[in-house]
């Protein structure tokens, strides 16, 4: 009789010559394997995975992996994974619900008529492929639309617009279309702590200017344009490798709205030293003071200044990722170029969203803006009559929906136990900000991420709340923060 080997060495002799015998050959041969891997009984196949396993997981452990650049190793463990972290852990713990005033994100839905338009884009087969990589004509030409009466100008909408995956890309196309190794960037502390990473990661150098509080803040609360620019310090920054200053107006996270007379000074030292603004104008719909744009100054900072807006911002929607700049062609043109290589394109259904709901929204009969504006009135009324029943100063801002709070009258308890994430190179608002979540259930930021470590002393005894959520949030924030009664001393 044949050996089982003999046989199969036959039949491969025999498949050569006939293509007939070749499915018995396949059916054999899957036999003859199956039979000559199959465990025995002294080892079972559980084992043999496990050996196999362990002896690939050695082999992968010792694998040496490429380091990464060095614009993004060695970067601490940011602001927003510590305060998550540290409210899932309060969570877990607390009889209450956690409520979240930390990060800008709403606790609401987009309007309703946005939130329409937006879903009958999904219909339209053209707004379910990709769009022009500047953005689609029926937004440009909304956007232009929009801006023209506050330009005081004609807005071409097919070379001054570009539309982003959000403002914060198009912040990164701007900073990448014209930063070279070593061009320097001005910001002012605090900062939005995007621009940080925008201008690093195309070779930019961040200058850093900060925005001077009032020195009585302890004992009085004080309006945010009392936070002021030191222009001399600013004047002492500029050098030739200078090549962009950004503004923010309204101010994340001071509220700040920027006077005419800051601007044109800001204004004056770029068109002298033919420097780029950025004008991120974000909260340009929330606004509680006279507010100007940057571009409306002069024929000379029309053609310097990209103005930043942000649909997730105008319609409460952070989470559609829509932004836009509108500035000079000759600027546009670049900033265009670098974010077709970015991203290419924006995504099509909440592009053609955010045009019908803009469309919608600057109809003379359409009241959303102002309405809104109101509504974020009331917001701050709610929310801030907690410090001022607790005998806490605070900033009160002049837009947008972050209010900074003074807490230097606020004591922890000396024995309080802290993980290293909030003490090591922290400053001690971040302490501050763990406890409120651990003790409290309340979620803020510690506004000192916004800073460079030596101007920390700056923002240590504030925290950040933002007031983007349900009036009934707030009130139930409200009520929380008075746990804080039995710790502040007077």
């Amino acid at each position: 009789m044949l050996s089982s080997s003999a046989l199969l060495s036959a039949c491969l002799r025999k498949s050569s010559s006939t293509v007939a015998s070749r499915p018995l050959l396949l059916l054999f041969t899957s036999v003859f394997f199956n039979s000559r891997i199959r465990p025995s009984r002294k080892m079972s196949s559980s084992r043999t995975i496990t050996a196999t396993t362990n002896a690939a997981a050695e082999k992968t452990s010792s694998v040496k992996l490429p380091k990464p650049s060095p614009k993004i190793a060695g970067q601490a463990k940011d602001v927003w994974t510590i305060v998550n972290e540290a409210a899932a852990d309060a969570q877990a713990s607390l009889p209450f619900p956690v409520l979240n005033l930390g990060q800008g994100f709403f606790s609401y839905n987009p309007p309703d008529f946005a939130i329409k338009a937006a879903q009958e884009a999904l219909n339209d087969v053209s707004c379910n492929q990709y769009s022009h990589t500047k953005g689609r004509p029926s937004l440009r030409k909304a956007l232009a639309a929009a801006y023209e009466p506050s330009f005081g100008r004609k807005i071409n909408w097919e070379t001054e617009v570009v539309v982003t995956s959000g403002a914060n890309e198009g912040m990164f196309s701007a900073f990448t279309a014209f930063l070279s190794d070593g061009d320097e960037v001005i910001v002012f502390e605090p900062f939005f702590d995007q621009y940080i990473s925008n201008i690093q990661l195309p070779g930019g150098k961040v200058v850093y200017v900060p925005l001077v509080p009032p020195h009585d803040n302890d004992v009085r609360t004080v309006s945010s344009s009392e936070w002021k620019v030191d222009f001399e310090d600013l004047q002492s920054k500029i050098s030739p490798r200078t090549k962009m200053i950004v503004v923010n107006s309204p101010h994340n996270p001071i509220g700040k709205v920027f006077s005419r007379e800051e601007l044109e000074k800001i204004g004056q030292i770029a068109v002298e030293n033919n420097i780029i603004v950025l004008s991120d104008e974000v909260y340009d719909r929330l606004f509680y003071a006279p507010f100007t744009r940057m571009a409306t100054l002069s024929p000379e900072l029309q053609r310097l200044t990209l103005t930043v807006g942000s649909a997730g911002k105008t319609f409460s929607a952070t989470g559609w990722r829509v932004g836009w700049l509108i500035g000079d062609a000759e600027l546009i043109k670049y900033v265009s170029a670098a974010h077709t290589r970015i991203c290419f394109a924006v995504n099509s259904p909440l592009q053609e969203g955010s045009a019908v709901a803009l469309q919608e929204a600057i109809r003379p009969e359409n009241t959303f803006f102002a309405d809104h504006v109101e509504a974020y009135r009331h917001k701050f009324k709610i929310f801030n009559r907690i410090w001022d029943e607790l005998g806490l100063t605070y900033t009160d801002p002049e837009g947008g929906y972050f209010v900074l709070v003074n807490f230097s009258k606020v004591k922890i308890p000396d024995d309080y136990v802290f993980p290293e994430d909030v003490t090591t190179g922290r400053a001690k608002d971040f302490r501050m900000a763990y406890w409120l979540i651990k003790e409290i259930g309340v979620v803020t930021i510690p506004p000192t991420e916004f800073y460079l470590p030596e101007h920390a002393h700056l923002a240590e005894k504030y925290l950040r709340f933002a007031v983007c959520k349900t009036d009934d949030y707030l009130e139930q924030a409200v009520e929380r923060l008075r746990l804080l009664k039995p710790y502040i001393q007077h």
